[in-house]
């Protein structure tokens, strides 16, 4: 039990797993800021194009 405990204390597995999670997070974060901040502008795009088509 003892060898299991200091095993799992050293083990370094799930701290690049949770590293990795994170970098995930402030991407999806920094993905959303933008659609925040260019949505009008996509939206009225999206219109231009959809209002020409017909």
């Amino acid at each position: 039990m003892k060898e299991l405990l200091k095993r799992l204390a050293t083990e370094e597995d799930g701290q690049g797993m949770a590293e990795y999670g994170l970098i995930l997070a402030l991407i999806a974060v920094a993905c959303i800021a933008a659609l925040v901040v260019l949505g009008g502008r996509i939206k009225n795009k999206f219109e231009e194009v959809s209002n020409n088509l017909q």
